[in-house]
């Protein structure tokens, strides 16, 4: 399988799709620090926040106002976990740790961007934005078929400036069209929605250092999120159910999104819920409608 993957249900995007054996994909940023070890320095979020002029500093130095966002360094696991925001003089004091920073509070919408770099210059890229739920919780993503000029000419620029000798896939997400996390990989939660294809372009993109994608029918797609509540253990459904939800109309791929024979609270889960599965479809009626179908089989 060419890709790295670690979520086995997500095997089902990579393992037909042929590759070089030399070749490693990751999806996952503790593969990339060991990997691409002259651009690992990306992980460090203050290192991000400051190569882009805005104002940050470990904790320990005072900002000159609040609001400040604060949140862990580095951290390549636990998404969120450490992260707030800090209002007052007092609150900061209250809040020092170790290992954390403070950066301007950035307003604006947060958008997921995959780019393929060639030598740090962009040549492809898609948005997505997340539709929030309750406590950290997502109820479904757009992939969006449009582009973000703002957010292209800006990451496109840092690209140029910052990753110099890097060919591969990349990952931003930013706030405000300014880049808060930067990531040496693609996000592996909805490759079949951008379009047939792609997952071959991105083996010979890291394969020959070419870039060759037409993308002439893009169009938006949607990842329906089925969150249950905390506690439960939980059973895969049958995999006959998982086939049919599949086949309904508008549907591309079905992921059950935890392990039956792993504890529960060994899980990385949001507090606001236990997420069981993933619908990506073409439209959104559709993956909600093959949501409900599994929300049945598991909630009754």
């Amino acid at each position: 399988m060419p890709i790295c993957e670690v979520d086995p249900w997500r095997f089902q995007y990579f393992e037909h799709v042929d590759c070089p054996p030399h070749i490693r994909i990751s999806t996952e940023d503790a593969d990339s620090w060991e990997w691409f070890p002259e651009h690992r320095w990306i992980y460090n979020k203050l290192a991000i926040a400051l190569s882009q002029g805005l104002q940050a500093a470990p904790h320990g130095v005072m900002p000159p106002s609040y609001p400040v966002f604060s949140k862990p360094i580095m951290n390549l696991r636990g998404m969120g976990i450490g992260s707030q925001v800090i209002g007052s003089e007092q609150a900061y004091r209250a809040a020092l740790t170790a290992g954390h920073f403070w950066c301007t509070m950035l307003t604006g919408p947060h958008v997921s961007t995959d780019v393929a770099l060639v030598d740090g210059e962009a040549r492809w890229w898609r948005h997505t934005t997340g539709a929030a739920g309750p406590g950290g919780t997502f109820d479904h993503w757009l992939i969006h078929a449009e582009p973000m000029p703002e957010i292209e000419d800006w990451c496109g620029a840092w690209s140029r400036q910052h990753l110099r000798g890097y060919t591969g896939m990349a990952n931003f997400e930013t706030i405000g069209g300014r880049i808060i996390e930067a990531h040496l990989r693609f996000a592996d939660q909805w490759p079949d929605l951008y379009g047939q294809g792609w997952v071959d372009a991105v083996v010979r993109l890291h394969a020959t250092g070419e870039w060759s994608y037409p993308d002439n029918d893009r169009v938006d797609g949607y990842s329906v999120v089925l969150f249950g509540p905390h506690g439960p253990r939980y059973r895969h459904p049958p995999a006959s159910l998982v086939e049919e939800v599949r086949d309904m109309p508008g549907v591309s791929s079905v992921q059950i999104t935890f392990h039956e024979d792993k504890e529960p609270d060994h899980h990385a889960m949001p507090p606001g819920g236990f997420r069981l599965a993933i619908v990506n479809a073409r439209t959104l009626e559709a993956g909600q409608a093959g949501r409900e179908r599994l929300r049945h089989s598991f909630l009754g």
